[in-house]
């Protein structure tokens, strides 16, 4: 006979499939639909929200969680999850959600436009809308709480702003004094090179396959802004290509890679389950950091990736295995964040913490924001921005509505590095399996340490379990001034 957490689980078994449905709807609108269908998806994608907010809301789900009995940890980790997201959706009016849905969705096209046009005007009040209707949410999540804390814990259950800010605080002056001692010395030279779209593809396709991507369960295609969809078998990736700089091709994809390795790694027991996603962005991003930064752009990597290269694209004017490796990890000062070196990348991730904090606690107009975001990249980064796509227009978040989720990327930094200090402990030859290519010692441990446990254990229980010792920034502070210092001679 059916028990009562059966009944939970086959009803949040159909919850996970109708947001499955969701998210590829999501996906098609980046990569396949036509651009005249934006007002239509926006009504198909709030039906929906309004579907799966029912279901989320539904009266059943209070006493099946009141009469469950787990029989076990696993049973226990899917009630904990199941109540939280059924506590956080009986806050949310079924109205807003759908306004939101719908809003989020058609906002998209809007701030695409504005940025191809560089009109930040055609953009604010769309993003002013968005912004109100998330100081809602956020106001029904926190109950006169912290506003921005609400929506954070979205992403990264645990997490606050003020303790987030307080180790941005303590990374941003490292950072800053390692910024000044590379910029100081001398820069690689750039690529000088074409570098053809198909044949791109072709290799970021055998990246993609060697960092263990599985392409019978996902596909590669191309996007504006790089991004991967799904769960459990049906994991999708994009990337995107200029042809005069190939990196942004590769590097995309692994860094891609690695957000659906974690979904595809996922025990498969756990599929259409609350544990059968990721736990939060900052873990995801721990998996994708690492699979593009510590592995993908690591010296050792680097020198079988540059005769790999060279066979593929012919000479293209870099000299020697140690001097790509030192263009592939070239530091400089960028507009935009997702080129960004990792130097520079958390500034760029701070910069958005404390702007997108403003906007929600009301401290910062919409209007101001153009303002506030040039003076302070004037600041922090010494270049003034030269037009609004390499501004704060260049990013999607904001559009969706993923507000509270631009600090779980430095988290993800943060955890990579914990992650990387345990792979170099546990894997001595990792350098050595690095140089000819072989990822697989590091992706499996990985997968065994991290990946497979979806949503089971808490963020920071997470990389404390993967590691032996709790989350801090030290390793990665550590291992960017190690690196960067004897790829600079510092």
């Amino acid at each position: 006979m059916m028990s009562v957490f059966d009944d939970l689980m086959a009803f949040q078994r159909e919850t996970e499939a109708l947001a499955q449905i969701s998210g590829r709807l999501g996906w098609d609108q980046e990569t396949m639909m036509p651009r005249g269908a934006a007002e239509q998806r926006g009504e198909e994608m709030a039906a929906l929200e309004g579907v799966l907010h029912a279901r989320r809301t539904d009266l059943r789900l209070a006493d099946w969680l009141d009469e469950a009995e787990p029989q076990d940890d696993e049973d226990a980790a899917q009630l904990r999850l199941i109540r939280r997201s059924y506590d956080r959706a009986t806050k949310i009016p079924a109205d807003l959600a759908q306004r939101l849905a719908r809003v989020t969705s058609t906002a998209q096209g809007i701030w695409a436009d504005a940025r191809a046009a560089d009109k930040v005007a055609d953009f604010l009040p769309t993003l002013a809308e968005v912004i109100a209707l998330k100081q809602q949410e956020a106001a029904a999540l926190a109950q006169g709480g912290d506003l921005y804390d609400a929506l954070m814990d979205d992403y990264e259950p645990g997490a606050t702003a003020e303790t987030t800010a307080a180790m941005f605080d303590r990374m941003r002056p490292r950072l800053v004094r390692l910024r000044a001692a590379v910029l100081e010395a001398t820069a690689p030279p750039k690529l000088d090179h074409h570098f053809g779209e198909n044949a791109q593809m072709r290799f970021a396709r055998d990246l993609a396959a060697r960092f263990g991507y599985d392409f019978t369960r996902g596909r590669l295609d191309l996007a504006v802004h790089p991004f991967s969809s799904g769960s459990g078998s049906d994991v999708r990736i994009t990337t995107r290509v200029v042809e005069t700089d190939p990196f942004n091709c590769f590097y995309s994809t692994i860094h891609e890679v690695g957000h659906a390795c974690y979904e595809l790694g996922i025990d498969p027991d756990y599929l259409l389950t609350p544990l059968g996603a990721g736990v939060s962005m900052g873990v995801h991003e721990s998996q994708s950091r690492v699979y593009e930064n510590q592995l993908g752009r690591s010296p050792a990597f680097t020198g079988w990736m540059f005769r790999q290269m060279i066979d593929r694209f012919g000479e293209f004017g870099v000299d020697s295995p140690e001097d790509f490796a030192r263009i592939v990890n070239r530091v400089q000062p960028g507009f935009i964040r997702t080129e960004a070196d990792e130097v520079h990348y958390n500034l760029h991730v701070m910069m958005r913490f404390d702007l997108e904090r403003a906007l929600i606690r009301g401290d910062l107009a919409v209007a101001d924001l153009e303002a506030a975001w040039n003076d302070r990249f004037l600041a922090d980064f010494g270049v003034a921005v030269d037009r609004p796509a390499h501004g704060m227009l260049q990013d999607v978040h904001w559009s969706v509505g993923l507000f509270g989720y631009f600090p779980t990327y430095t988290l993800g930094n943060v955890y990579a590095g914990c992650l990387h200090q345990a792979l170099r402990r546990d894997l001595p030859d990792l350098d050595d399996q690095l140089s000819r290519g072989n990822l697989a010692p590091a992706t499996g441990r990985l997968r065994e340490k991290v990946q497979r446990h979806g949503g089971r254990y808490e963020p920071r229980d997470v990389i404390a379990r993967a590691t032996g010792a709790a989350p801090t920034e030290a390793p990665l502070l550590d291992y960017l001034d190690a690196k960067f210092g004897a790829l600079y001679g510092l």
